[in-house]
């Protein structure tokens, strides 16, 4: 008797914050279009910290660097034809500059800014349940230190 062995996906998501408005995408799916904050699923080879950069990068143009884990948060996802679980890892950082010309990832339409009362008012069109729990944990001043995730040498090698 073969058993299925349950894995979550693991996600992670870049909590972007300035002048009090949050940096989400805007992309295509089979909903129409959603709401989130830039995120996507981690790559093997990389940690979870790389691979919120890389996904901001991606999904925004713009570089970022994760200062502090905001959380692990988890969410299942449940339709006719699929059952996933995802685990995300939360990071706020320091947005850097666009790179001039990066086009953005396939299905992301465009980037905005949102205060948290347009986040909360829209929470219909967010992809993620849990967008707005990591602004509301933003918002509440929750932030560990980076060096919390572990991240032994044999995932690089």
């Amino acid at each position: 008797m073969t058993k299925h062995r349950w894995k979550p996906n693991v996600t992670v998501a870049a909590v972007i914050e300035k002048d009090g408005r949050f940096m989400l995408v805007e992309e295509e799916t089979s909903a129409g279009l959603m709401l989130n904050t830039p995120a996507g699923h981690l790559d093997p080879g990389e940690s979870p910290a790389e691979g919120c950069a890389r996904e901001a990068l991606e999904e925004t143009a713009h570089r970022f660097t994760p200062t502090a884990l905001l959380g692990v948060y988890m969410a299942r996802a449940r339709s006719a034809s699929q059952d996933v679980t995802y685990m995300r890892f939360a990071f706020c950082g320091e947005l850097g500059e666009r790179e001039p010309g990066r086009a953005l990832d396939h299905g992301i339409v465009r980037t905005l800014w949102m205060t948290p009362e347009e986040i909360r008012a829209s929470a219909a069109r967010h992809r993620s349940p849990l967008l707005l729990q990591c602004v509301e944990d933003y918002l509440a001043g929750r932030r560990h230190p980076l060096s919390l995730v572990q991240v032994d040498p044999s995932v690089h090698g």
